[in-house]
């Protein structure tokens, strides 16, 4: 990626002063945060009546997701016209999503029968109240995976970019740039148009991010104020099992990953703190997908494997809701007293494998395919999902950082193995040596 700069005057431009700590957008987020976390606690029905302002920002920014990840593959793939590389990378892409998937959800079994977090509890299934889980295994009960690979296919190639699913823009995106690039000179002026309408899209992600603090701090209060920071204390060993497994994986697993591809993974979440912070606040790693897909690229990562590997891997690359899954049905088995043999545990995992796909991009996505895990396996009691219904918020999380963190990686790694990630790009970029995204477009315009 390359810079412009736009000169106003015969003096040359001078460099973008530095900002207040107060003025950058992950301090903003931060600050945010922690004020939602206090009213919400303090005042839990002032909190709760903020849902709003959360529920806000994360429409506005599903709003642009469709523009955004459309005019970023289509742009891509035309530019590039190399239709073979496109199919290698899908498959370099997919072949990461099923190990690293399948590994997560390995490691969640493991430290789920190491730590057992659910042992000693002795609660009859019995006596809990399935009606509270009713709603979610009636949604794991309509996804089915021929559901889902036809849910890929829209009606119409508009509603596409209308519908709120990921993958049936993906799909038309695909096929719309890969029959631009067909056309050859033909679509030239086409293609002209969609990167200048992208530069357009892009700058209107800018603004929306603007309200992110906004957002953060609505969402967060709600689910203060809703749930209480009481309810984890009941299943404290629960959560932070959890969490310090997510922290695992992403620290050691990878971590190493990172450290062979020639990086660090520290420098990779300094480089996304802000967009950490907001996917912490509002519990969906959806509200930082546009700005995830413009950060890597500005990070060396090509737009063609940035297009491909991001929007994809949001429902096929789910490391935290894997690692979730296994742990949480195995937390519901030891608390109720059932002890799963070895071949239930696999046959637990073959089918977490299966349904994590056939649940993508349904809202509560980690809990709906707990249900629809559960409803398969009959060993493990579905009415035991009642046991963590209360706490299951604070743990969406730490499913949507690590999903976040795992698919940003995801899009280094296989940009390094198509050999075309810039690693002097990504240096100069995590250490702020670049200009920044946010700055007055009239200084710095990105070249895509």
């Amino acid at each position: 990626m390359t810079m412009r700069h736009v000169q106003h005057s015969a003096e040359p431009a001078m460099p973008p002063k530095s900002r207040a700590w107060w003025q950058h957008l992950y301090a903003q987020v931060l600050i945010a945060i922690i004020a939602g976390v206090l009213l919400g606690h303090f005042a839990p029905q002032t909190g709760e009546a903020m849902k709003p302002l959360g529920d806000a920002f994360i429409k506005l920014v599903k709003m642009i997701i469709a523009p955004v990840i459309f005019l970023t593959i289509v742009t891509g793939i035309a530019g590039m016209r190399d239709l073979a590389k496109i199919g290698r990378v899908a498959g370099k892409a997919f072949a990461y999503f099923i190990f690293f998937s399948t590994l997560a959800l390995i490691i969640g079994m493991i430290i789920g029968n190491v730590v057992q977090p659910g042992a000693g509890l002795n609660i009859d299934p019995a006596t809990l109240d399935s009606s509270a889980v009713a709603d979610y295994a009636a949604k794991a009960h309509e996804s089915s995976i021929s559901g889902f690979l036809l849910g890929i296919i829209p009606d119409t190639m508009v509603s596409a970019l209308t519908s709120g699913s990921i993958l049936q823009v993906l799909f038309v995106s695909v096929l719309f740039g890969i029959s631009l690039a067909l056309v050859g000179e033909r679509g030239d002026r086409i293609l002209s148009v969609l990167e200048d309408i992208s530069t357009i899209v892009f700058k209107f992600v800018s603004l929306i991010m603007r309200a992110a603090p906004i957002g953060a701090f609505g969402a967060i209060a709600f689910t203060i104020g809703a749930y209480g920071i009481g309810t984890l204390a009941n299943l404290a060993e629960l959560v932070a099992t959890f969490y310090l497994t997510a922290l695992v994986f992403v620290l050691g697993v990878l971590g190493i990953v990172a450290r062979l591809c020639g990086f660090s993974i520290f420098r990779l979440i300094s480089y996304l703190k802000a967009e950490l912070l907001l996917v912490l606040g509002t519990s969906s790693s959806e509200s930082a997908l546009p700005s995830l897909i413009e950060k890597m690229e500005r990070a060396g990562c090509p737009k063609t494997v940035v297009g491909l590997v991001v929007p994809t891997g949001y429902s096929f690359n789910l490391d935290g809701t894997n690692i979730y899954m296994t742990l949480a049905a195995l937390f519901i088995a030891q608390a109720t007293g059932i002890e799963l043999t070895l071949g239930e545990q696999i046959a637990l995992l073959s089918v977490a494998m299966i349904s994590s796909k056939g649940a993508a991009g349904v809202t509560g996505a980690g809990f709906i395919t707990l249900a629809a895990t559960l409803s398969i396996v009959p060993s493990v009691p579905v009415a035991g999902m009642a046991l963590i219904l209360g706490i299951d918020r604070f743990m969406s999380e730490c499913r949507s950082l690590t999903n976040f963190i795992g698919n940003a990686v995801a899009t280094i790694v296989v940009s390094r193995w198509e050999g075309n990630f810039d690693l002097a790009q990504f240096q100069a970029a995590t250490s702020g040596e670049l200009p920044r995204i946010d700055q007055d477009p009239d200084l710095t315009v990105p070249e895509k």
